[in-house]
C-alpha cells in the first residue's frame, strides 16, 4: 500500500515538473519549430529558383546542394538569430532562367538583386507579399509583362531598379503607397501610357529615372511636391505640353533632363533662382519656345546648359554668373535677328574660364564675330559658329584659343582673306569655311597645323594655287576644296598624302596640267572627285592602286588615252564618272567584273562593243551616250549590232578547231587529276596545320567536329551571341562530355582575309602561356551542314565579358546616366596591370617578340574574379614577319592595323606593326578606362583627342576629365553592388586616389603621344604601374 501510494505520489511529482518545464519553456520550444518552419520554406524556394535557371555558366548552383546549409551557398546571405534568407545577391553571373514565384515565400527577404543576368518572363506577383523588402534591383536583364500592382505590399522598400529590361504596359498607381522609396529607376524599356500622378506621393524619393520609355501625356504637376528630389529624367519619351510650374520649385534638383519629348512652352523667368542647385540643364530637342530667363546665371553651380534644336529667341542670360560652366550647346534655335549684337552675349562668357564646349551654330546669328572671342577660355576645344548669318571677315584674335580642336564657321557671310595666324592653332584638328564669300589665297601657314584632319574649304572664291605645304598634313583624312577658283597643277604633295581616308575632292575649280603620278599613295581613299577642271593627259595607272575607292568622279576634263587596265583593282569602286573627256579606245571587260552601280562613260570616243554582263545589264546604272563607235551590248541601249570579224583563213580556222577538240579531253583529265591532287594536299596541310597550332596539354580534344559546336551553341543561336566583330562572331557554348562553357568564335568565310586570320591566330596562340592571355582550348576547321567552309576557335569562357561592356554599357544619351555601374578605382587598376603584363609578355618574354596590333577594350576579356585576359589575336604579327621586306606589300594592301582610335597614327601612313604601335593603343585604352569616354566617342567625332584633352587638364583640372560617374560613384547602392566608390570629389583629393589617378593619366598620356620614338616601352609601363598600386593600397584603401 505504502510503496503504491510513493508510487503515485512520484508520478504527480514528475508530472508537475513535467507540466512547469513546458510552461516556461513553451515560447522557446515555439519558436524552435517556428525557426525550423521557416527554414525548411526558404530553403525550398531556394530550390524552385535554382529549377527555372536554364543556364548557369559560373557553376553558381554547384553550392546550392543539400552537402552544405542554404546560408552558406553562393549568393545568400542569412540573419545569424533566425537563420533565414535576409539578401539574395546573383548579379552578374550571367544566369539564364525565369524568376520561381516561391521567392515570395521568402519572407525575410530585406534585399534582391538579380542584375546584370538574362532573366526572362513577368516579374512574379508573389513579390509583393515581402513586407521586409528593401532593396529590388532587377536592372539589366529580359524581364517582360507589366510591373506587379502589388509590389506596393513592398512597404519598406527603399530602391526600385528595373532599368533596361522589356517591360511594357503603365507603371501602376499603386507605386506611389510606396512612402519610404529613395530611388525609381524604370529607364530602358517600352512602358507606355501616362506618367501617373500618384508617383508625387513618394515624399523621399530622391532619384526618378524614366528616360527611354514610350511615355505620353504631359508631365505630372504631382512630381512638383517631391521636395527631396535630385536626379528627375524623363528624356526619349513622347510627352507633350509644358513643364508644371511645380517642378520649378524643387529647389533639390541637380540633374534635370527632358530632351527629345514634345513639349512646348515657355521656361519661368525665375528659374535660376528657383532651381539653384542646378548642375545639369538637357532640355534639348523640343518646342520651348520665347527667351532664355535671365535667372539662369544665378544658378552658379551649372555645368552643362543644353537647349538645342528648339524655339528658344533671344539670349539675355549674364554668363558671368556661371563660372562653373563646362558646356553650352545653343545650337539650332532662332536666338538671333541677324543684327550686329547678336553676339554681344559672348563678352559675358570670357569670365567661364572652365569653358570647353560651345555650340552656336544655326541660330540665326548676325553681325560680325567680337573680337572677345579671343578672350574666352584657352581650354575651349570646340567652338561651332556656322549656319548663322556673321559677316565681315574671321578675327586674327582666335589665335588665342590654343588648345582649340574643333573651329566650325560654314554656311556664314563671312569675307575677306583666310587669317594667316590660323597656322598657329597647332591643336586643331577640324576646320570648317565652307559656303562663305572668303577670298585671296590659301595661307601656306594652314600647312602647320600638323593635327588637321578634317579640312572644308568649299564654295568661297578662293584663287591661288592649293600650298603644297598641305603636305606636312600627315593626319588629313578629307580635303574639300571645290567649287573655288584655284588654279594651277595639283601639288604632288596632296596627290601623296596616304593619311587621305575620307574623301579629296578638288572639283570645280580652274586646275591645269596632268594628275600627278602619285596617286598610287591614296590606297584608303574613299572618295575622288577631280571633275570640272582644266586637267589633260592619260589617267595615271597608279590610279589602281587606290584599291578602297568607292566613288571616282573626273568628268569635265581633257582626259584622253584609255581606261588603264590597273582599274581592274578597283574592287570596291561603285560610281565611276569619266565623261565629257577625250578618252578613246574599248571599254574594258573587266568593268563588268565590278560591283558598279553607277557609270558614265558618255561623251567621249570609245568604240567597239558593249560587254553584257555586270553593270552593264543595268541600263539606267549606265551612261554611254556621245560614243558614236559603240556597238552591242543590251537591246535597252539601242546600240548598233556589231559586225562580226570572219577568219580570211578558213583552213587555219578549221585546223584551229581540230586541235581544240583534240587538246580539250586531256586537258579536261588534267584539270580533275590537278583538283584531287590539291584537295588531298590541303587537307593533309589543314590538319597538320591545325594540329600544330593546339597544344597537346589542352584539356579538351585537339579538335571538335561543327556538329559538336551546333550542338553546344543551340545551333548558333542569337540568344547565345555574345558578341561580334570584323572577323567572325562568338556564342556561348556548352561542350560534351563534361558539360565544359566555352567561347566559340565562329569565323565569316565569305572574307578572304578570315583565313589569315584563323590561322594567325592559331599561329600566336599554340606556343604561348600566360594568366593574362585568352586561352584557347580547341579549333574546328570543317563544313557546315550545307557543305560551307566553316571555321571557328574555341576559348576559355570569361563570364564577366569584355571591358568594353563594363566602361560602355549603354550609350549615355542623357549625359548623366544614374543607373550605369562601374568599376572600381582599384578593379580598373588591376586590370590596366593584368593588361600591361600580357603585353610584356608577349613583347619581350615569348621566344619570338609578337605584336598584337589590335588592343582596345573589346578585345580584353575579365574572368570571374574581374582578372583581365587579351585576346582576339587575328591581326598579331610576330616582329621579325612585321619587318620582313616579303610582308611589305602584304602589309599594305590591307591598309590599317587595327581600330580607329586605337591604331597608332603611323599605321595609317603604311608603317610596319611594332611594339610602340601597340603601346600607342594601350595609352588609349589605359585613358579611356579612366575618362569613360572612347577615342571614338561623340565628343571627338569632329575632330577632338582623347589624348589631348587628358593632356590639357592636368594636373589641376582632373576632375573634369575623369568619369563624372566614376567620381561621384552611387548614393547607397554599396550594399547591394558593392562595385560603386561612394565618394564625392570633395572626399576624393582628401585620399591618395587624386595622386593615383594623375599618375595613371600621365603615364596614358606618355604611352599615346604621337612621336614613336617618345613613347615608353610596356616594361617601364608596368613597373609604374604596380608603384601606383603599391602606394594606393599602401594608404589604407582596397
Amino acid at each position: 500500500m505504502i510503496s503504491i501510494m510513493s508510487c503515485s505520489l512520484f508520478l504527480k511529482v514528475i508530472l508537475q515538473s513535467c507540466f512547469v518545464v513546458i510552461f516556461l519553456y513553451a515560447p522557446s520550444f515555439t519558436q524552435a519549430a517556428t525557426t525550423l518552419s521557416g527554414n525548411e520554406t526558404d530553403h525550398l524556394a531556394l530550390l524552385a529558383i535554382k529549377a527555372q535557371i536554364t543556364l548557369d555558366p559560373l557553376g553558381l548552383m554547384s553550392s546550392w546542394n543539400d552537402s552544405l546549409h542554404f546560408c552558406n551557398w553562393r549568393g545568400i546571405i542569412c540573419g545569424n538569430l533566425h537563420q533565414r534568407v535576409i539578401n539574395l545577391n546573383l548579379s552578374h553571373y550571367g544566369l539564364v532562367g525565369s524568376l520561381s514565384p516561391q521567392i515570395g515565400n521568402m519572407s525575410f527577404l530585406r534585399g534582391i538583386s538579380l542584375e546584370q543576368n538574362y532573366f526572362y518572363g513577368e516579374i512574379p506577383q508573389e513579390i509583393g507579399r515581402l513586407d521586409r523588402l528593401k532593396y529590388i534591383n532587377f536592372s539589366n536583364n529580359s524581364f517582360s509583362g507589366e510591373i506587379p500592382a502589388n509590389l506596393s505590399g513592398c512597404s519598406s522598400l527603399l530602391m526600385l531598379r528595373l532599368g533596361f529590361n522589356k517591360l511594357t504596359g503603365r507603371i501602376p498607381y499603386q507605386l506611389g503607397s510606396l512612402q519610404k522609396l529613395e530611388r525609381v529607376q524604370l529607364h530602358y524599356n517600352n512602358l507606355n501610357g501616362s506618367v501617373p500622378d500618384s508617383l508625387g506621393n513618394i515624399s523621399s524619393v530622391r532619384s526618378l529615372s524614366l528616360s527611354v520609355n514610350n511615355f505620353e501625356g504631359s508631365i505630372p504637376d504631382a512630381l512638383g511636391r517631391l521636395k527631396t528630389l535630385n536626379f528627375l529624367g524623363l528624356g526619349l519619351n513622347k510627352l507633350s505640353g509644358m513643364i508644371p510650374p511645380s517642378i520649378f520649385n524643387l529647389s533639390s534638383l541637380i540633374v534635370f533632363t527632358l530632351p527629345y519629348n514634345q513639349l512646348h512652352g515657355t521656361l519661368p523667368s525665375d528659374l535660376g533662382l528657383a532651381l539653384p542647385n542646378l548642375r545639369v540643364l538637357n532640355i534639348g530637342h523640343n518646342f520651348f519656345s520665347g527667351p532664355l530667363p535671365v535667372s539662369i546665371s544665378n544658378a552658379s553651380n551649372l555645368l552643362e546648359l543644353d537647349i538645342d534644336t528648339s524655339n528658344f529667341t533671344k539670349v539675355t542670360i549674364d554668363f558671368g554668373g556661371l563660372p562653373n560652366l563646362w558646356s553650352l550647346a545653343l545650337s539650332s534655335n532662332p536666338l538671333g535677328k541677324g543684327e550686329a549684337d547678336d553676339l554681344s552675349f559672348i563678352d559675358s562668357l570670357t569670365i567661364c574660364r572652365n569653358l570647353r564646349l560651345l555650340d552656336l551654330s544655326n541660330s540665326h546669328f548676325g553681325g560680325v564675330i567680337p573680337d572677345s572671342i579671343g578672350n574666352l577660355s584657352t581650354q575651349l576645344f570646340l567652338l561651332k559658329l556656322g549656319g548663322n548669318q556673321l559677316s565681315g571677315s574671321i578675327p586674327t584674335v582666335i589665335e588665342n584659343l590654343l588648345n582649340l580642336a574643333e573651329l566650325t564657321m560654314e554656311k556664314n557671310y563671312l569675307s575677306g582673306t583666310i587669317p594667316s595666324v590660323l597656322g598657329n592653332l597647332k591643336m586643331l584638328q577640324r576646320l570648317d569655311l565652307s559656303e562663305n564669300k572668303l577670298s585671296g589665297l590659301i595661307p601656306s601657314s594652314l600647312g602647320n597645323i600638323t593635327q588637321l584632319f578634317d579640312f572644308h574649304l568649299q564654295k568661297n572664291q578662293i584663287m591661288g594655287s592649293i600650298p603644297s605645304s598641305f603636305g606636312n598634313l600627315k593626319y588629313l583624312q578629307n580635303l574639300d576644296l571645290s567649287q573655288n577658283l584655284l588654279s594651277g597643277t595639283i601639288p604632288k604633295e596632296v596627290m601623296g598624302l596616304s593619311s587621305l581616308t575620307i574623301s579629296l575632292n578638288l572639283a570645280q575649280n580652274q586646275l591645269t596640267g596632268p594628275l600627278p603620278p602619285e596617286p598610287q599613295n591614296l590606297m584608303n581613299l574613299g572618295y575622288l572627285d577631280v571633275s570640272e577642271n582644266k586637267l589633260y593627259g592619260q589617267i595615271p595607272s597608279s590610279l589602281g592602286s587606290c584599291v578602297t575607292l568607292e566613288k571616282l568622279h573626273m568628268q569635265g576634263n581633257f582626259f584622253e588615252g584609255a581606261i588603264p587596265p590597273s582599274f581592274s583593282s578597283l574592287r570596291g569602286l561603285r560610281d565611276m564618272d569619266l565623261s565629257r573627256n577625250n578618252l578613246s579606245g574599248q571599254i574594258p571587260q573587266f568593268l563588268k567584273r565590278l560591283a558598279l552601280i553607277s557609270l558614265n562613260l558618255s561623251f567621249n570616243h570609245f568604240e567597239g562593243e558593249v560587254p553584257r554582263e555586270g553593270a552593264f545589264l543595268n541600263a539606267t546604272a549606265i551612261s554611254l551616250s556621245g560614243n558614236k563607235r559603240l556597238c552591242g551590248g543590251i537591246p535597252q541601249l539601242q546600240l548598233p549590232r556589231c559586225v562580226a570579224n570572219r577568219s580570211k583563213n578558213g583552213k587555219t580556222s578549221l585546223g584551229v578547231k581540230l586541235m581544240i577538240a583534240l587538246l580539250t579531253p586531256l586537258l579536261v583529265l588534267v584539270f580533275v587529276m590537278s583538283i584531287l591532287v590539291i584537295n588531298r594536299l590541303r587537307k593533309t596541310n589543314r590538319q597538320s596545320s591545325l594540329a600544330s597550332s593546339m597544344s597537346s596539354k589542352q584539356e579538351l580534344l585537339l579538335m571538335v567536329s561543327y556538329r559538336n559546336l551546333h550542338k553546344a551553341t543551340g545551333g548558333f543561336s542569337s540568344a547565345n551571341l555574345i558578341g561580334a566583330g570584323s572577323f567572325g562572331s562568338v556564342y556561348r557554348g556548352i561542350l560534351d562530355p563534361n558539360e565544359t562553357v566555352v567561347a566559340v568564335k565562329v569565323l565569316f568565310m565569305r572574307e578572304r582575309k578570315t583565313l589569315k586570320s584563323f590561322m594567325a591566330e592559331c599561329e600566336i596562340l599554340k606556343n604561348i602561356r600566360h594568366r593574362n592571355l585568352v586561352k584557347i582550348l580547341t579549333a574546328c576547321s570543317s563544313v557546315d551542314f550545307q557543305g560551307n567552309d566553316f571555321k571557328a576557335l574555341v576559348y576559355e569562357f570569361m563570364p564577366n565579358g569584355t571591358l568594353e561592356s563594363w566602361l560602355h554599357p549603354f550609350p549615355r544619351t542623357n549625359g548623366i546616366d544614374e543607373d550605369l555601374k562601374i568599376l572600381s578605382f582599384h578593379q580598373r587598376l588591376n586590370i590596366a596591370i593584368d593588361v600591361a603584363a600580357a603585353l610584356n609578355y608577349l613583347h619581350y618574354q615569348c621566344h619570338k617578340p609578337i605584336v598584337h596590333c589590335d588592343l582596345k577594350p573589346s578585345n580584353v576579356l575579365l574572368d570571374n574574379d574581374m582578372t583581365a585576359h587579351v585576346g582576339d589575336f587575328g591581326l598579331a604579327r610576330f616582329i621579325e614577319e612585321a619587318i620582313n621586306p616579303s610582308h611589305r606589300n602584304e602589309s599594305s594592301s590591307v591598309g590599317l592595323k587595327g581600330t580607329v582610335g586605337y591604331a597608332a597614327p603611323e599605321y595609317g601612313m603604311g608603317s610596319k606593326p611594332s611594339m610602340k604601335g601597340d603601346v600607342y593603343s594601350y595609352g588609349i585604352l589605359l585613358l579611356e578606362m579612366f575618362t569613360g569616354k572612347r577615342p571614338t566617342d561623340d565628343m571627338f567625332n569632329d575632330g577632338l583627342d582623347l589624348h589631348n584633352f587628358v593632356k590639357t587638364a592636368l594636373p589641376d583640372q582632373i576632375s573634369e576629365v575623369v568619369d563624372p560617374l566614376f567620381v561621384t560613384g552611387g548614393e547607397g547602392d554599396e550594399e547591394e553592388t558593392g562595385h560603386l566608390e561612394n565618394r564625392t570629389w570633395g572626399q576624393i583629393k582628401k585620399d591618395q586616389m587624386q595622386e593615383s589617378l594623375i599618375a595613371i593619366l600621365r603615364i596614358g598620356i606618355a604611352c599615346s603621344v604621337e612621336s614613336v620614338n617618345e613613347r615608353k616601352n610596356v616594361k617601364d609601363v608596368l613597373t609604374e604601374l604596380q608603384n601606383v598600386r603599391r602606394i594606393f593600397l599602401g594608404s589604407g584603401r582596397n
